[in-house]
């Protein structure tokens, strides 16, 4: 098939990619003429394992192309897939400016029958909307769909190849063959739905996720409090197969550019329909308070952190991406600055994203991970780089002022610490000293 994907985020560039790799033919669209022009040159905008691969022998092969003129690229293609950002704005809601400036350009360049999909997340609603603008400017017929993505950060090429489901939306038979057709290759677990519940899908999967992490968090906070281990309990709770051990992990909370806004948008949709989302409001308090743990256990540790070096090891949301959208980072950071403390940051990827968006001459950027922990008084993990869990923590023992490890990620085991003088905070499981565990007191009931 002939696709035109508008939109060279990460949703879009990712799909592109991927439908060029089953062997249609794809145009990529992006108005950033900067970004059409590095992606030409094969270079990749972003940090997605196995995606530069994937576009050199597509682009070679001639089924991928990148372009600005979008009229171009919907008049040459019968599938249009609009993968456009819908950022938050100040009050929670999804801004659908650039989706709304998308479906103008597409309505006044369609030249013949047209499949538009939307894969952007969009509030419920926005699909008829964008056909109503498509509507105001096309002389053609066309149909329309809503196919909402899932793929995650740092595994998104394997995600969009080997989905778990697709969801389709349209009242359109013609336009659900052609999408089932497009999407058949990748998995048979094809839904075909209404198009408000195929957009509702999207916010309600998240939403749920998003909640399993602030469980299970929540989860963890009783645990260190009682002298249980967390690790141990979502374990147990994962063999139920009506729980699953999928984002059963403890840590310092979600962020990226998914959970966070979509939470929020969520909560917005049902607030304009009159609903207190009670639940999820407490899903994002949670996650917000999550990772100022660091702060709690560095304040135990050291007490006053005034003038004490503090070494940071992780600054995007999560490993094997340079996504630092919402990332714990930025906000336990910044209460370390206002604190009085010295910072010395390194992330293996994100470092120069982050430093774009957190441009305080109070921090050190530190071009590796002995650098950013050598001579500090501790050092907290908010990324679990594979990078970080390879080093010995005898190395990190010489390069620290003074044994202090607070591990944001749960990447060490108990038997990692053992015999070592380190002073071992983690989440969700009883506190080590000198390679003991700390025990609670006995409960009183």
């Amino acid at each position: 098939m002939k696709l035109a994907v508008i939109g060279t985020g990460y949703v879009g560039l990712v799909s592109g990619v991927c439908f060029s790799e089953l062997g249609n033919e794809v145009i990529c669209v992006d108005n950033a003429l900067s970004k059409i022009e590095l992606l030409n040159k094969g270079d990749v905008p972003i940090h997605e394992p196995g995606l530069k691969e994937l576009i050199a022998s597509n682009t070679e092969a001639g089924r991928l192309s990148f372009t600005t003129d979008l009229a171009a690229a919907v008049s040459a293609s019968e599938i249009i897939i609009i993968a456009v950002g819908t950022p938050s704005l100040p009050d929670g809601k999804a801004n659908l400016a650039y989706i709304e400036q998308a479906a103008a350009e597409i309505g006044r360049a369609i030249n013949g029958y047209k499949v538009v999909v939307v894969k952007s997340t969009v509030p419920v609603g926005t699909n008829e909307k964008v056909a109503a603008i498509i509507r105001n400017y096309a002389a053609e017929f066309f149909d329309f769909a809503s196919v909402p993505e899932f793929l995650r950060e740092g595994t998104a090429v394997k995600d969009t190849l080997n989905p778990d489901r697709i969801i389709i939306g349209t009242e359109s038979e013609r336009a659900a063959e052609m999408l089932t057709a497009l999407h058949r290759p990748l998995t048979d677990q094809i839904t075909i739905t209404d198009v408000r519940s195929s957009e509702m899908i999207k916010y309600a999967s998240n939403a749920f996720l998003a909640t399993k992490i602030s469980f299970i968090n929540e989860i963890a906070n009783i645990c260190e409090k009682v002298g249980a281990d967390v690790e141990e309990v979502a374990k147990g709770m994962g063999m139920d197969r009506r729980i699953g051990s999928s984002f059963l992990k403890a840590g310092i909370g979600y962020g990226g550019s998914c959970f966070p806004k979509d939470t929020q948008a969520l909560i917005q949709i049902a607030g304009q329909m009159d609903y207190d989302f009670k639940l999820l409001k407490s899903v994002v308090e949670v996650n917000r308070d999550q990772r100022f743990n660091v702060i709690r256990k560095l304040d135990e540790l050291l007490g006053d952190v005034t003038g004490r070096t503090i070494g940071i090891w992780g600054l995007a949301f999560k490993p094997e991406t340079d996504d630092v959208r919402d990332a714990p980072a930025f906000e336990i950071m910044e209460t370390l600055l206002e604190r009085g403390a010295l910072v010395k940051a390194y992330d293996p990827i994100a470092s120069s994203n982050f430093e774009r968006a957190f441009d305080r001459s109070e921090v050190d950027y530190c071009t590796s991970a002995q650098e950013a922990a050598e001579g500090a008084d501790a050092l907290c993990i908010l990324t679990e780089w594979k990078e970080f869990i390879n080093i010995p923590l005898s190395d990190v023992q010489k390069w620290l002022k003074t044994p202090n490890l607070i591990d944001g990620r749960n990447i060490y085991r108990e038997e990692d610490l053992e015999a070592t003088p380190f002073a071992y905070y983690s989440i969700g499981r009883p506190k080590m000293n000198n390679g003991v565990k700390e025990t609670n007191p006995i409960l009183s009931f």
